[in-house]
């Protein structure tokens, strides 16, 4: 199958393509990842800089109507950022394949890292071609999600249950660290700052 076919698979009959790629090395599914972030990059830079112009335009008239000069627009950063994104993104994904893989293993996974990257990366799918679209991104999120257990139970021979606790687990734990480090700083900028006296 070919990347186009393979999104449409991802798409429409998940647990099917699923299995069709469990043989499949590292390169292809990388490739196959790369390919879906430039999609999202792009798109997601056209609507940035849709958005950014629309808003400029206001910003512009503001200007004029005070008599100021309207600073230049560097569209190029939109660009800039894009490509930051991907890089962040393609780093992050082996660093979230090591963390999930961890509650995979514990959960009885045994088949192996590689398989819990690829669930990760194919399981993007809806995530890369939809999440740039306003609003509509977050059920894509949820959607990509979804996928992703079913790649976990898939690939790493798992039950359903056991793929969605290595999910929740692996998220839970994630949300319970920043909450933690945010309590940590709240009580810590408490503590620091003095209180406000009043005087009579």
């Amino acid at each position: 199958m070919d990347n186009f076919e393979l999104m449409k698979g991802f798409l429409l009959s998940p647990v099917e393509t699923f299995r069709k790629v469990r043989d499949t090395d590292l390169g292809d599914s990388l490739r196959y990842y790369l390919l879906l972030l430039a999609i999202n990059a792009v798109l997601s830079a056209i609507v940035n800089l849709a958005i950014a112009g629309s808003v400029w335009m206001v910003f512009s008239d503001l200007f004029k109507q005070a008599g100021l000069a309207v600073p230049a627009v560097a569209g190029a950063g939109v660009i800039i950022i894009a490509l930051v994104m991907i890089i962040v993104q393609f780093v992050l994904v082996f660093i979230g394949a090591a963390w999930l893989h961890l509650f995979v293993y514990l959960l009885g996974g045994r088949r192996g890292y590689l398989q819990t990257l690829k669930a990760i990366t194919f399981g993007s799918t809806p995530a890369m071609l939809f999440g740039w679209i306003p609003f509509a991104g977050f059920l894509a999120g949820i959607w990509s999600l979804v996928l992703g257990i079913f790649g976990i139970r898939e690939l790493q021979d798992l039950t359903t249950v056991k793929a969605v606790l290595a999910v929740i687990l692996a998220l839970m734990v994630i949300v319970l660290i920043v909450i933690a480090i945010a309590a940590f700083f709240f009580i810590a900028y408490s503590v620091i700052t003095p209180v406000p006296v009043s005087t009579p």
